[in-house]
């Protein structure tokens, strides 16, 4: 489980192909302290380390993880979000996340604030995929509050910090990021929907 507060950054170094599978090899400040076996969220998803080497560490994404997530798009050099999964006996500063992605949204705005930027995004409709006002979103890892909720669209305010150390300083319009519904709402959902 995660929180979605963003440790750091991970740059990609390679990309290999096996199968449907990719392996993804990273370099980042914390490898050091990662251990082979280890679930480490990469823009928000859970993934496995299976090698590591200094400062670059693999994680291998299978098929299905290509086709929810926007995994598929990365190129060496891109910057990844980084979250180690929660300590037992950690804070809980973000909210439930489990590192297991809905989907993929395409930001359609990205606006300066003079003090914040607001990002608009657009997702598929889906009775399963559901944003409230000042409720929680996840997008590639972060914990966001959503300001504006449509049934397929939502925006978030992000604060100097967050904008400056994590990937949303290269977010732009066009780009896919990957959603994580929250928990409590996507269980709602199902309630109410159910047959």
């Amino acid at each position: 489980m995660f929180t979605g507060i963003i440790e750091t950054l991970a740059k990609l170094e390679k990309i290999e192909k096996e199968g449907s599978n990719l392996h993804f090899t990273f370099a980042s400040s914390i490898a050091p302290e990662f251990k082979v076996d280890q679930s480490v969220a990469h823009n928000g998803v859970c993934l496995t380390v299976v090698s590591k080497n200094g400062i670059s560490y693999k994680v291998t994404a299978i098929d299905e993880t290509l086709k929810r997530t926007n995994l598929n798009s990365l190129k060496a050099g891109d910057l990844i979000n980084l979250e180690r999964c929660m300590l037992a006996n950690g804070r809980f500063d973000g909210h439930i996340v489990q590192g297991h992605i809905d989907t993929t949204a395409t930001c359609t705005s990205v606006n300066n604030l003079n003090g914040s930027h607001e990002f608009v995004f657009e997702h598929e409709k889906n009775a399963k995929y559901i944003t409230v006002e000042k409720g929680s979103i996840t997008i590639n890892g972060c914990s966001l509050t959503v300001v504006d909720s449509k049934a397929n669209s939502f925006s978030v305010h992000i604060i100097p910090f967050t904008f400056e150390h994590t990937n949303f300083q290269n977010v732009k319009v066009g780009d896919k990021v990957n959603l994580e519904f929250d928990i409590l709402g996507k269980y709602v959902a199902k309630l109410l929907n159910k047959d």
